[in-house]
């Protein structure tokens, strides 16, 4: 007797156990993606700190580089252009990005975020129906905003180009447009399932752009580069004092921009898991040695390591690791940043004096050529298990010349594309409201001239 109180135990136990057992049948059978609470959490969190390298971050970067009478009006143009870009993502350009559409633009499925009240406690799966299909692991609502944090940024990013003198209306009307005809196709062509820079052309495998080299820092770049030619120079250029008003501002900016971007790069894992930990690490590595690569290299031609330097060189190394944070370990991010510090100094500096434009911010000089850095190297350094290409063996790198031809494509690409349309709508704006504000109202200051406030 005493030798079968085992097995009544063991019996007794498994009635307790068999209803949960029955119960968890279906969710073992079931192989559909489910939503994953640490996912979420962190997609969540990744939004908060993508949003906040806009307001407060990058208004504060750009604002205390400016001089004090146009302080208010560039914390302005941050601060509108975050609720335009909403607005016009939540009713257009979130489809026109992210729904299946075809290679080139996605369909209006999602127009007005139509059927998010379906699913709304479901995951969703981005490309549904394909054989590219990207199952998710977080609603599709915290997918959407992550997104719409991006393309509220990159336009912000643009006004660092023309500072100091472009109409507000004519701000409005440029940053509508090309949220919608250039922003939201790009971001298509590189990040749906069905776009046709990320699918790979010319028989050469897809473009990696892990957290937006091409969507969001060469777009940007360029498009300032044409802003800041279209317009022309600042009244006084090179022969007033143009010095930054308050660097203390540019200094918490930058970092509020250096926290910030652990949900811009991690942050597009869209998962908490390894990947992230790698994207959050190497960013980390990049943006510290590019910091000290501008630094030193402006210590070495100018005698002395600058407090705008250093903090240009941060953003220059945020700027390239983007691209690759997803595919590269952390002994390329080193290279990375500090090729990025070098020769974002150089561009912002020689290269800028060279060509004579007059960018107020560095926008083109930090990032659309910190974007072409990252996005070619990204085609060096790509690392076989972080990428999706089925065949690469463990452990090693795969970039080779397929890999930075299909790179360069998408530089090239993103280069023409962007700078021909933003040329042509900005003509198409200067024709309907003028670009350019008043040579008076210019001197006497964008915070009066436009916005009737000023700092005291």
């Amino acid at each position: 007797m005493i030798g079968l109180r085992p097995s009544r135990r063991a019996f007794k136990g498994l009635a307790f156990a068999l209803p949960a057992l029955l119960a968890a049948a279906p969710a073992f059978a079931d192989d559909a993606p489910k939503i994953d609470s640490g996912d979420t959490a962190w997609m969540l969190t990744s939004t908060a700190l993508v949003l906040m390298m806009t307001i407060p971050g990058l208004a504060l970067f750009y604002s205390g580089m400016v001089r004090k009478k146009n302080v208010l009006a560039t914390l302005m143009q941050s601060f509108a252009i975050c609720c335009l870009v909403t607005v016009i993502w939540m009713v257009i350009g979130y489809s026109l990005a992210f729904t299946n559409g075809n290679a080139y633009i996605g369909d209006l499925s999602r127009f007005f975020l139509n059927g998010f009240g379906d699913n709304w406690d479901k995951p969703f799966v981005l490309g549904a129906g394909l054989d590219s299909a990207v199952p998710q692991t977080v609603p599709e609502s915290v997918f959407m905003m992550f997104q719409m944090t991006f393309a509220i940024i990159t336009p912000a990013l643009i006004c660092g180009a023309f500072a100091d003198r472009m109409k507000f209306s004519a701000l409005c009307i440029f940053m509508t447009l090309w949220s919608i005809l250039v922003y939201s196709p790009i971001a298509h062509w590189v990040w749906a399932p069905t776009g046709w820079i990320g699918g790979g052309v010319f028989g050469l495998p897809g473009a990696a752009d892990f957290a937006g080299g091409t969507v969001v820092h060469i777009n940007a770049g360029i498009a300032g580069l044409v802003a800041c030619l279209v317009l022309g120079k600042r009244v006084g250029y090179g022969q007033e004092n143009m010095a930054p008003w308050n660097l203390a501002y540019a200094v918490i900016g930058a970092s509020l921009l250096w926290v910030g971007w652990f949900g811009f790069n991690a942050g597009s894992a869209v998962a908490a898991n390894g990947r992230a930990g790698m994207a959050m690490a190497v960013t980390q590595i990049a943006t510290a040695a590019a910091a000290l690569a501008w630094a030193f290299a402006e210590w070495a031609t100018k005698g002395k390591p600058s407090v705008l330097g250093i903090i240009s060189g941060a953003v220059a190394g945020l700027v390239a690791i983007t691209p690759a944070s997803g595919f590269v370990l952390p002994g390329p991010s080193l290279i990375i940043g500090i090729a990025a510090g070098v020769i974002c100094y150089w561009a912002s500096t020689s290269l800028k004096h060279m060509l004579g434009y007059d960018d107020s911010l560095d926008v083109f000089g930090v990032h659309c050529t910190g974007g072409i850095v990252g996005a070619l190297l990204t085609g060096v350094f790509a690392f076989g298990p972080f990428t999706a290409t089925k065949d690469a063996p463990q452990g090693v790198y795969i970039g080779g010349v397929a890999q930075f031809e299909s790179q360069v494509v998408a530089v090239i690409v993103t280069l023409v594309y962007s700078g021909v349309l933003s040329f042509i709508l900005l003509k198409i704006t200067d024709a309907v409201v003028g670009l350019r504000v008043a040579a008076d109202e210019e001197r006497e200051g964008l915070d009066l001239s436009l916005h009737g406030e000023q700092l005291f």
